[in-house]
């Protein structure tokens, strides 16, 4: 689970490394607007995901642990 909550996070850098890039073309009021509804949702939603997932892999040590 590790590599998959990895994964998530570099990938979601990597694209607001990529939207910086493309503010420097692209910065009015639809460019804002497109922000504010679509990446930091998907922030916000990354970061719930992340944390599901962190929950979830104690939950199954546990379970692994508790059958040994």
């Amino acid at each position: 689970m590790n590599a998959s909550q990895n994964r998530l996070n570099g990938l979601t850098k990597e694209l607001r490394v990529e939207w910086e890039q493309t503010k420097q073309y692209w910065n009015d009021a639809k460019s804002l607007e497109f922000e504010k509804r679509f990446l930091d949702e998907l922030n916000v939603s990354v970061n719930q995901a992340i944390a599901s997932i962190d929950a979830l892999e104690r939950v199954l040590n546990k379970a692994r642990s508790d059958c040994e």
